[in-house]
């Protein structure tokens, strides 16, 4: 029976992340999924990714957390279009919290949705949103296990960062090992070496992202 609901649940996910898709897709947003654990640095990113591009690309924030809205006013002090979703205990966002802030977004006027899952690193990876892609963050200080312990997060993922890497001296954390699991579970990800801190490894990023948002919504403006 539990099997049931819980096939039941994901399927229903399922149906409404497809929905949102399509509208996604009929207005030219491209939209990225970022998890990670409490503390890799989502919101870093964020802000990083935000100062980096903001001339170039037009951009939105989702931002979930279980409580509080510290996050979403971090982001709006960059001067974009954030809405916060507190979840009131779950674990994660899904295709139906993502539809209920649709009215709070001007699509017409955006090129790119980042959302900010809730910090987990299971959950996250079972539910579809809408998105065109999913992106984690797997911070140093978490150690080099992470890939063999949550292999559905990297499986589920087009973009690995691995961030806080100006803390490597300092961690007993193998940057190769993490490299070598996470492509043996998943061969196709892109892989970006980064400290949100420090600025290292972000233009690598910030080139990645403008060039995939440029390519999707040309594919958007051919069909």
């Amino acid at each position: 029976m539990k099997i049931s609901v819980v096939k039941n649940i994901l399927e229903a996910n399922e149906r409404i992340a497809q929905q949102n898709r399509q509208l996604f897709d009929q207005k030219g947003v491209v939209v990225m999924n970022l998890m990670s654990s409490p503390g890799a640095g989502k919101t870093s990113l964020l802000e990083r990714t935000i100062e980096g591009l903001k001339d170039e690309v037009k951009m939105g924030v989702i931002e979930g957390d279980i409580q509080s809205s510290k996050d979403a006013e971090r982001i709006a002090g960059k001067g974009i279009p954030v809405v916060q979703i507190n979840t009131g205990g779950a674990c994660h966002l899904d295709g139906n919290m993502i539809r209920d802030t649709f009215d709070q977004f001007d699509f017409d006027q955006l090129d790119l949705l980042m959302v900010e899952n809730v910090g987990n690193l299971v959950c996250p990876a079972e539910f579809h949103v809408g998105e065109d892609f999913k992106a984690m963050i797997l911070s140093v200080t978490e150690g080099d296990d992470k890939p063999s312990k949550y292999p559905l997060m990297f499986r589920e993922s087009k973009v690995l960062l691995i961030n806080k890497i100006d803390l490597l001296p300092h961690v007993d954390c193998s940057v190769e090992r993490i490299r070598e699991e996470a492509l043996r579970i998943n061969p196709h990800l892109e892989i970006f070496e980064v400290s949100c801190k420090s600025g290292e490894g972000l233009e690598a990023w910030f080139q990645w992202l403008k060039e995939f948002v440029a390519q999707r919504r040309a594919g958007f403006q051919a069909s």
